[in-house]
């Protein structure tokens, strides 16, 4: 069976198969991240954060965890299915399309995990950033933690394969048409499945424009989970702090 869809990440998001792909994520690392960001941003202790494209809600359960009220959306029906076993009167999930604002306002609103830059229409990236702004209070900040493109693509692989509960899937990766691709290809119980992932090629300098046309102001950059100072070259992520 193969998958096509132009909205790629409203099939491949919703499949068992891109959970198991990406089961050994790193948790460590991502609580981590989660606590050097909160510190950083002084949000208050009973704070409100949206978690936008939260995917099963790993952030947002930790988050909870360290005492925020937490608010997971997502646009996969099946990853807010899973979610909401976790919900409790300060953590809840919802499916939501995150180009459109959520309608309630927050400490902060993260964007994490390179959960951007999906859209087949490039206005829509700046419709979500319009959209983080609108759901930020008077002091609230917004955060996207998208792969650093230039690091990327200097040490991009451009096939390979991985095996996780006995399937293997077969990764093609490359640049075409101003987007990062990846083909994912794999059999299971008897049937051929094939998906893509498509990710827009932005750097700094593209969401500095982006920033700009929505009227947000960027305050920091951080290449990595440690808020370490970015470097074009080198870093692995681009963390932008913004409001």
């Amino acid at each position: 069976m193969i998958e096509n869809n132009t909205q790629w990440y409203a099939s491949w998001f919703d499949t068992p198969y891109y959970h198991i792909l990406y089961k050994d994520r790193n948790h460590d690392e991502a609580q981590l991240f989660m606590d050097n960001l909160t510190q950083y941003l002084n949000l208050p202790e009973d704070g409100k954060i949206l978690d936008l494209a939260c995917g099963k809600g790993r952030h947002s359960v930790y988050l909870n965890s360290l005492g925020y009220d937490v608010t997971g959306v997502d646009l996969s029906d099946n990853s807010i299915a899973h979610a909401k076993q976790f919900e409790n009167d300060t953590l809840h999930f919802e499916v939501h399309d995150m180009c459109k604002p959520f309608n309630k306002q927050f400490d902060a609103v993260f964007n994490l995990f390179t959960s951007f830059g999906y859209f087949e229409d490039e206005a829509d990236n700046l419709k979500t950033i319009k959209s983080i702004q609108e759901d930020l209070n008077d002091y609230g900040f917004g955060v996207i933690d998208f792969m650093n493109i230039d690091f990327v693509i200097s040490n991009l692989v451009p096939e390979d394969s991985k095996t996780v509960e006995g399937i293997e899937f077969h990764l093609k990766r490359y640049v075409k048409d101003g987007f990062l691709f990846k083909d994912i290809s794999f059999e299971d119980k008897g049937e051929k499945f094939e998906f893509q992932e498509k990710v827009k090629v932005l750097t700094l300098a593209d969401f500095e424009v982006l920033f700009e046309k929505a009227g947000v102001h960027l305050l920091d950059v951080f290449g990595d989970y440690k808020l370490r100072k970015f470097d074009k070259k080198s870093s692995d992520r681009l963390v932008m702090i913004f409001k």
